[in-house]
């Protein structure tokens, strides 16, 4: 019995067919082999096409099952992880009425921060657990506030993987963590915000029925199995942004337990069992894939815009010419603190581990007779495992203290330097897993559907392949440097 797994990033589709009884991975595949494009019509807005991720999808697939050792007839059931608060509207017909603005567009801060005031920050925390924020309430304000012609003709509101669940089964489903991951859903009432939707003016009617992560969100269309090469009628069993799936794919489910992740955003992820929340909203806390108003199990989540989307900046402006591993290669060549040469990857939208604030990406003590390629590409690390530090310090401040860190060896970490320094930055191990989100999503389908009897069971099989401990080559020095340097570009 086989599963399919797709994960709908920012950058690309990857999709993986995973066999149920032994969890391993049959084929996976990803489509395009170059970064995603992402519009920017305006300074801090992004933007992509659904159906730019759809097509994606569709080829992704292709290229695995062109990679032949199994039949795809045998897939019982599909799972869909995706990139958290973006926004997706349709009308009557489901046609999408307008691209999707995505996690990391800034244009609502100031929507998000009005309602923060106005609904009372008290009231926010703790029955949002958040403020508004950026987050796809305040988006959804923003187009009702200037595209009334646009928000009329909305029939629902949806984030991208209940897009391409409703692309597969022609149903629109959601679930309690998108809700709350979109800043609607109310801890304290177990509902639908009242406070968010009288306040905005949304109708309740825009919001999919509610359905829990693990259970069925439609059945595959007989005419869109055909054209993927699937058998009609398999579930979908299982939708998650990308965060609460990857801490999933790493069997991160319990409180005390942390995922971490460095892809286009840099992501740590912690499981607790109470409403906690910054008082800052700095960090958030949103329903992670097991929760349930009985056994609450919620996603701390510090995110960090500027991590993979700097790299891949990085190679396109000074790395031309190398792949990724040979700019991690090279950046093992500079020293640690690549002699003064400091970065801060602030440079993709507004930061929420930083107020919201739009810091901007810089490179700062530059000495032109000095640095070479290596000490940027090792400057580029440092920095971003200096905001890890910097965010996982106000994790710390807010009762989130892991022994041990999960992260799949993928994107950033299959740097050995990213991942010492990582560790190195945090005093934190790292456990490295052979795994990624469209796993994640696969196994998690698994779950929805009933194969597995229980998420242990799903993750019976998979052992760590390595573990990064803390050594002694004084970065702290270097951190407090760098920590000096953000602080006063904060001012």
């Amino acid at each position: 019995m086989l599963l399919l797994g797709i994960d709908i990033g920012t950058s690309s589709v990857k999709v993986s067919v995973v066999d149920a009884a032994t969890q391993n991975t049959i084929a996976s595949a990803q489509y395009p082999d170059q970064e995603s494009p992402i519009k920017a019509l305006h300074p801090g807005w992004a933007e992509q096409s659904p159906s730019m991720w759809w097509e994606q999808a569709h080829k992704a697939l292709e290229r695995c099952h062109a990679k032949g050792g199994y039949n795809s007839k045998d897939i019982a059931a599909i799972g869909i992880a995706y990139q958290m608060h973006g926004l997706v509207l349709v009308d009557k017909n489901q046609n999408v009425l307008r691209d999707s603005i995505i996690w990391c567009d800034s244009r609502a801060v100031e929507i998000g921060d009005k309602a923060f005031a106005t609904i009372g920050e008290e009231h926010c925390l703790s029955h949002l657990l958040n403020s508004p924020g950026n987050f796809t309430a305040s988006k959804l304000a923003w187009v009702k506030e200037n595209e009334p012609e646009i928000y009329s003709k909305i029939d629902k509101i949806m984030l991208p993987g209940d897009y391409i669940a409703m692309k597969l089964t022609g149903e629109i489903t959601t679930s309690v963590s998108a809700l709350s991951e979109g800043v609607f859903f109310d801890f304290k009432t177990n509902g639908i915000s009242k406070e968010i939707i009288n306040y905005f003016g949304f109708d309740e009617s825009l919001f999919p029925v509610i359905n829990p992560v693990f259970s069925s969100h439609g059945s595959l269309q007989a005419s869109v199995a055909e054209k993927l090469n699937l058998k009609a009628g398999i579930p979908v069993t299982y939708k998650s942004g990308d965060q609460p799936n990857n801490a999933l794919s790493l069997n991160v489910l319990n409180p005390g337990e942390v995922a971490a992740t460095a892809g286009t955003s840099g992501v740590i992820y912690g499981v607790n069992d109470q409403l906690v929340y910054d008082q800052q909203s700095r960090i958030n806390t949103f329903a992670h894939v097991n929760y349930a108003t009985e056994q609450k199990r919620l996603g701390v989540l510090l995110c960090i815009n500027g991590t993979g989307s700097l790299y891949r900046w990085v190679k396109n402006t000074f790395g031309t010419g190398y792949s990724y591993n040979q700019m991690n290669a090279e950046a093992e060549k500079a020293p640690l603190g690549s002699e003064g040469l400091q970065v801060l990857p602030f440079g993709n939208g507004a930061e929420r581990m930083l107020n919201n604030k739009q810091v901007g990406a810089h490179f700062q003590n530059i000495d032109l007779n000095l640095h070479t390629p290596a000490h940027i590409f090792r400057a580029v690390q440092e920095g971003i495992a200096s905001s890890f530090r910097y965010g996982f310090d106000i994790m710390r401040g807010n009762g989130m203290n892991p022994t041990v860190i999960r992260a799949g060896k993928s994107n950033l970490f299959l740097s050995d330097l990213f991942t010492q320094t990582f560790v190195n930055a945090t005093g934190v191990p790292v456990e490295l897993y052979n795994n990624d989100g469209s796993v994640g999503a696969a196994l998690g389908a698994g779950i929805g559907a009933g194969i597995f009897k229980s998420p242990a069971e799903a993750f019976s099989n998979i052992k760590a392949i390595k573990l990064v401990e803390p050594t002694t080559d004084q970065f702290e020095p270097v951190y407090q440097e760098w920590k000096a340097l953000l602080e006063a570009k904060l001012r």
